[in-house]
């Protein structure tokens, strides 16, 4: 009777096995499916373009990253051709090896059923699941942790050739891929010497040799930085970050939460805190490589970098957690566990969905009044379009030149030109960019590195703050000289703007800037009659405005009285030159009682007609009109 109940419990098992199996391909199917349609539809996001760009410049190491993620990206274009899918194919061939490590791993130590769980949760966990998605270096990160964690385990058990090699290649994948990586190497080594057959393992001169060999991997990122006064690891390291303590770093738990979805991120948390005492060393192993990156991130949180974005830096951590997880959430009452993979599939599909959304230029234009808009996926096509038509109308030898390196990357992607000038801009430091721009010599020095071909200036007007574009606007006269009408290209209402300069070598006289403008009245998202006031202030530096038309959903509606005084706005741009200051206020009356424009959401927006002849289209607001 023994003997009969053990084998109809291991066919129960095999069952259950065979079923998660089964699920796991099927879910490793659709997601996959479903990122390859995204990704073939989603715009090029900027960090993407910067990648292509530096991939036609091949180097062993860049000014931001180590050199594999451009060396992908060119793979990608040589094998596919110019365009965005074939740029991410690679980055997401590698994204579909993730869940298949976990499975691999988690199989191994705690059997086949709860590694083909593991397996779906790397599916499901919302950040490891779009990963390949773009083509950033997160998915190589993803594969060289789970290879050092899978190494890591082997090396517990027994030291040997294949184990050395396996944690080996990690490493070098690491390095390749990201500072971020050294976490993982430290965690990595930390949580060895925890252990007692870590120590032992680190005792076999076959790991050191591995260890070496990834180090290795090093050697062209700190050449590029012994030959560059160590600019990317400042940037890295050093510039981007305040190093001051403050207290937005207790975001960190609700943001991972909300990335993770809130039962899975308890569970992960709840796996790696048993984790630590388990009676396996490969237990105990995972738990604290995977908990300490955590931790340590979420530590960091209190001192680094708050501007950019930093809530997937934990996925590794993560990522080494998941072995343990079906074992602890077995320990949860079933509805419970239901709910986590129903929260966790929900979240996945949200982001997707968001990503699927950005793929959508009409929902795009739909979201601009929201607070979650994301510019970097926006309007680098009708850039490019306005580009090329413009310069359709110009000489044949006109130069291209872009004011950020955004631009300059997106235009070059769009036009197959990596080769594009940029001008010296704040966010090209920001970002870390500024030296490479510099090794290619395409950092363009304005007027010092002037020629007279003829130019297409291309500035992107939404990159800096509202507060600073004046300020922008005035450096960009200081470097090329004064600034002739522009053509204004607004996408989604105004919410990503750009403005195309002509430019000529022989240009006098004082800055003339681009106009700037504000509504006071309605405010925006505000309800208003079908009669209504608009009221507000407008100038523009060097020659000043000769009238204001408002517009409702780009048509004219009512023309403004311009010239009613408004003071104060010099002490906010005191370079201001307007010679129209301080009579740049607005207003106007709109009656639409006799349109039959609908009750509902509408876009309000100002036409400003120049003295110089510039007729510019400010950026849109919404209304909404009653009956």
């Amino acid at each position: 009777m023994r003997e009969e109940a053990k084998h109809a419990e291991y066919g129960f098992e095999q069952s259950l096995s065979g079923a998660t199996r089964h699920g796991f391909w099927l879910l490793w199917s659709a997601v996959l499916l479903l990122k390859l349609v995204v990704a073939a539809r989603l715009p090029l996001f900027v960090d993407e373009a910067f990648y292509w760009q530096e991939g036609h410049h091949l180097a062993a190491a860049y000014s931001d990253l180590p050199g594999l993620t451009a060396w992908l990206a060119r793979l990608g274009v040589m094998l596919g051709g110019e365009h965005a899918f074939a740029l991410r194919a690679p980055f997401l061939f590698i994204a579909a090896l993730v869940p298949l490590l976990v499975v691999r791993i988690a199989s191994r130590e705690f059997g086949e059923r709860y590694g083909w769980q593991a397996g779906c949760f790397a599916l499901l966990l919302p950040l490891a699941g779009t990963l390949g998605l773009l083509a950033l270096p997160d998915a190589v990160l993803a594969l060289a942790t789970l290879l050092c964690v899978d190494a890591g385990a082997r090396l517990l058990r027994d030291v040997g050739a294949a184990a050395a090699l396996e944690l080996a290649l990690g490493l070098a994948l690491g390095a390749l891929s990201h500072y971020r990586f050294i976490a993982v190497i430290g965690v990595g080594f930390v949580a060895l010497l925890l252990l007692p057959d870590g120590r032992r393992a680190l005792r076999d001169v076959r790991v050191w040799t591995a260890i070496a060999l990834g180090a290795s991997a090093w050697v062209p990122l700190m050449a590029w930085n012994l030959d560059n006064a160590d600019a990317g690891l400042r940037f890295q390291l050093v510039d981007r970050h305040p190093w001051a303590f403050h207290a937005d770093g207790i975001l960190f738990l609700g943001i991972q939460a909300l990335m993770v979805t809130p039962l899975l991120f308890a569970a992960l948390v709840m796996a790696g805190w048993h984790g630590r005492r388990g009676a396996l060393p490969a237990t105990r192993y995972f738990a604290y490589l995977g908990g300490l990156v955590v931790l340590g991130f979420f530590a960091l949180g209190f001192f680094a970098d708050t501007e950019r974005v930093s809530f997937h830096w934990p996925l590794p951590g993560y990522l080494a957690l998941l072995p343990l997880l079906p074992a602890a959430l077995s320990r949860w009452p079933r509805p419970l566990r239901i709910a986590t993979w129903a929260l966790a599939g929900c979240g996945l599909i949200a982001m997707l969905g968001f990503y699927a959304a950005m793929s959508v230029p009409q929902v795009r234009e739909r979201s601009a009044a929201n607070k979650f808009y994301q510019p970097n996926f926006a309007g680098w096509d009708d850039l490019a379009e306005s580009v090329r038509r413009r310069l359709e109308r110009m000489p044949p030898d006109t130069r291209v030149l872009a004011d950020s390196f955004k631009v300059g990357a997106e235009l070059g992607f769009a036009l197959n030109d990596p080769d594009i000038p940029v001008l010296d801009h704040p966010i090209n430091h920001k970002h870390g960019r500024a030296p490479q721009l510099r090794l290619w010599n395409l950092q363009h020095e304005g007027g010092r590195d002037w020629a007279r071909t003829p130019t297409l200036l291309v500035v992107g007007i939404t990159e800096v703050s509202y507060k600073d574009q004046l300020h922008r606007y005035h450096a960009l006269c200081d470097m090329v000289g004064p600034l002739p009408p522009p053509q204004v290209l607004n996408i989604d209402h105004g919410r990503q703007r750009f403005a195309l300069f002509p430019l000529h070598a022989d240009r006098k006289g004082e800055c003339t800037a681009p106009a700037m403008a504000w509504i006071d009245v309605p405010a925006g998202g505000a309800a208003v009659a079908r009669e209504f006031d608009v009221k507000g202030w407008a100038f523009k530096d060097g020659v000043g405005l000769a009238r204001i038309d408002v517009l409702l959903d780009g048509k004219i509606v009512a023309s403004a009285q311009y010239g009613r005084p408004y003071e104060g706005l010099q002490r906010d741009w005191p370079e201001s030159n307007d010679p129209q200051h301080p009579n740049v206020g607005f207003s106007a009356h709109v009656d639409l009682r006799k349109n039959d424009i609908a009750a509902g959401r509408h876009w309000l927006g100002l036409r400003l007609h120049g003295r110089d002849g510039s007729v510019e289209d400010w950026a849109e607001q919404p209304i909404d009109i009653g009956r």
